[in-house]
């Protein structure tokens, strides 16, 4: 039988990675008795020209993301957003600690840190990640190297740079590493600074400005069978404008600590990690851009373990146990504003030490069941635990009835829901069973067939459960979705269950010469988390800025798409180097099992096509992308109708000994289009727009420009 062994991929993205049925797929060698399992994930290549976000990089695995601020936004998988999307950073599970989901687990890394990267949409290995329903997202910037010397001493390091013109982005990352035959010191830094953008007609786009730093320390020792190393962690945004949120970020301040011990025994392998992140956050107002007073603060706090025992039972298959334990702590509250009698004379606290504990043991069977059948699945199982102590509103009600307003009328309300909350029952557990099968079938030399069915679950968030307040003001300071309409917490909400099955077919020339891979999925989900209407307001009194109030229930919903990826080996010689043309298309659909209602921000029908040119130091590319009208919207969510666009983007790197020197336009013909995943501009109206909230303008062209020195 085949020995199963594990690439690591060396370019920028592997095609292989936009199938999403699982984490393995086999590659195609010349005879029938060797075949060979590649992990697929990708490495970063001319990596430390990459800077900033992280998602130009796994774009390019088929992420989407939710528009949110300029250091990160929110990602989106098989058209699922927020939790349901497990996102790992070395390992370790970072929560959003915001209303508004301000500080995503991506926003504390920035892409030079990045080594490696891995998405696995829809069917994934229970051991990929629990606790989510759309797929498992990985990056990893933990990566010792070592010297053949016994001395510790200087190893590598390297300084980048790039600027780009549509928002005067200035970014910089540098690194440094010592080491030696048995021990490394690694140090990773970046500094970022924009002002906000222009979109394609050349008017700003207000309220996208920012500023963040992240810092990252790891020292790591090993021998012949074990290695044990410490990661610390520091980011520091001292500011990042939210266009489509009513608040802005004022801060955000974190520090964490990641240990990791490996092992290898003679038949098995021992990991062990444990994960500390601690992050005080801030919200206000920072820029004439989007302007307002009311503070709001959040404390939270990050602790889990995890570890896994991988037994080699024979020289084709193995079993993986493991045991996760994860605890979340957080406080959000809204310092009272003196003089103001709606938001004092208390502090309004939004959850009081609140708690989600989790809980996971996990076991997984791999095995290459012979030439052909590779086999993977597993099952885990996972108690939530989610509480809160008691809240308060700004005030008790009584004097703010006796104003007789609208506005002190549901202001007073939320009195009455914070003691209303306050005597329910607030101590939740939801039982989570995760269950997976996923097959590998060469059908020949180059056609390959790959299965995956799974069950996946996830239990609500705390502010999906535990978000009381029933004002406009109170209800529309929650909410990750960007649509400027106000959410209300349910503390009965069920955890949500996706039952996904999902095909893939692949072919590849005899002379690996194209490759062409084509996707099918379909997701049935019982308990998605949705929001229903409660009422209605209209805090601009235009006929175009009416929002809504709703509260979170549970429906049953429907997801389903296709994917279809090419690529081809156009030309190569010595004169012209090597031509290389790739394509895909993607569609994805979603609905409300009881109204048949679209789901809020599926994108619309999209193709990207890109053309590029390897000749000696140079790499070059010319990219299309066309994305269709939007016009399957959430009315619930009063989602906006978008229409088509195609934009252009052209670049060119070279690479010398130590040198690097990248130079891109993007959107070439400076074309206006509106994010179909954007959400609307709330700062835009807040400056008197009287369009009402129209929805979020993309970058019109740029003109960027970078530089990486190694030594």
């Amino acid at each position: 039988m085949a020995h199963i062994q594990h690439i690591q991929h060396t370019y920028l993205f592997s095609p292989l990675a936009l199938l999403l049925t699982g984490l393995f797929s086999p590659a195609v060698f010349a005879d029938d008795n060797t075949l060979e399992i590649i992990e697929v994930h990708g490495q970063v290549h001319n990596k430390h020209l990459s800077l900033g976000s992280s998602e130009a990089m796994l774009s390019n695995l088929g992420v989407d993301f939710s528009a949110a601020g300029g250091v990160s936004n929110l990602p989106i998988l098989n058209g699922l957003m927020g939790d349901r999307v497990k996102v790992l950073v070395d390992g370790a599970e970072v929560t959003a600690a915001c209303a508004n989901q301000m500080n995503p687990p991506l926003s504390y890394v920035s892409a030079n840190q990045v080594m490696a990267y891995k998405v696995v949409a829809g069917v994934s290995p229970v051991s990929a990640g629990g606790d989510n329903i759309a797929g498992v997202i990985s990056v990893n910037s933990i990566s010792p190297q070592y010297s053949e010397s016994s001395e510790l001493a200087w190893h590598s390091g390297y300084v980048s740079a790039k600027y780009s013109s549509v928002d005067n982005g200035q970014k910089l990352g540098l690194g440094a590493r010592l080491a030696s035959d048995t021990v490394s010191l690694n140090y990773q830094g970046s500094f970022s600074d924009a002002n906000s953008y222009k979109d394609g007609k050349g008017n700003v786009v207000l309220d996208t400005l920012y500023r963040a730093q992240n810092h990252s320390l790891t020292g790591a020792i090993r021998d012949d069978i074990q290695q044990f190393l410490i990661k610390l962690t520091h980011q520091k945004i001292p500011y990042q404008g939210f266009a489509n949120q009513y608040m802005d970020m004022t801060d955000n301040t974190s520090y964490g600590a990641i240990a990791q011990y490996k092992r290898s025994f003679e038949n098995s392998e021992l990991e062990g990690q444990v994960n500390w992140h601690s992050v005080k956050h801030k919200m206000g107002f920072f820029s004439k851009e989007k302007t307002g007073m009311m503070p709001m603060k959040t404390d939270a706090k990050d602790i889990s373990t995890q570890l896994k025992w991988r037994l080699t039972l024979d020289q084709n298959s193995s079993l993986l146990l493991g045991q996760e334990y994860y605890n979340y702590r957080i406080d959000d509250w809204w310092p009272a504003i003196e003089g103001s009698t709606m938001m004092g004379p208390n502090d309004y606290i939004n959850i009081n030490n609140g708690k989600r504990e989790r809980i996971a043991l996990l076991a997984e069977y791999e095995s290459q069941i012979n030439n052909k059948l590779w086999l993977n699945t597993g099952i885990r199982i996972e108690r939530v635990n989610t509480q809160v102590d008691e809240v308060q509103a700004y005030n008790d009600g009584m004097s703010m009835m006796n104003m007789g307003s609208m506005s002190a009328m549901t202001t007073a309300n939320n009195a009455l829901a914070a003691n209303n909350f306050n005597n329910a029952d607030r101590d939740k557990t939801d039982t989570l069973v995760d269950v997976n099968v996923l097959a590998n079938y060469q059908v020949t030399l180059y056609d390959e067939l790959q299965l995956g069915l799974a069950r996946k679950s996830r239990a609500p968030n705390l502010y999906e459960r535990y978000s009381w307040g029933v004002s406009n003001m109170a209800s529309t300071m929650i909410g990750w979705y960007g649509d400027a309409n106000g959410y209300i917490g349910n503390p009965n909400l069920k955890a949500e269950t996706a039952h996904t099955i999902s095909a893939t077919y692949s072919k590849t020339a005899k002379n690996d010469a194209w490759r062409v891979s084509a996707n099918v999925w379909y997701t049935d989900i019982t308990d998605y988390i949705d929001a229903d209407i409660v009422r209605s307001f209209n805090s601009y009194g235009l006929a175009n800025t009416t929002r809504n109030i709703l509260s979170f229930t549970n429906v049953d919903a429907t997801l389903y798409g296709a994917k279809l990826d090419i690529s081809k080996s156009l030309y190569q010689s010595t004169q012209f180097g090597e031509w290389q043309l790739k394509a895909n298309i993607t569609s994805t659909r979603g609905k409300r099992g009881d109204t048949n209602q679209p789901l809020y921000q599926i994108k619309p029908l999209h193709t990207a096509l890109s053309l590029s040119q390897q000749i000696g130091v140079f790499e070059n590319a010319l990219s299309w992308e066309w994305v269709d009208t939007k016009s399957r919207l959430d009315v619930n969510r009063l989602e906006n109708q978008t229409v088509s666009y195609s934009l252009v983007n052209i670049s060119s790197k070279a690479s010398f000994d130590a040198l690097t020197l990248g130079i891109e336009m993007v959107n070439l013909f400076d074309t206006f289009y509106q994010l179909p995943l954007g959400g609307v501009s709330i700062a835009a109206l807040k400056q008197g727009n009287s369009k009402g909230f129209t929805q979020l303008a993309g970058q019109g062209r740029s003109f960027n420009i970078s530089a990486s020195y190694a030594f």
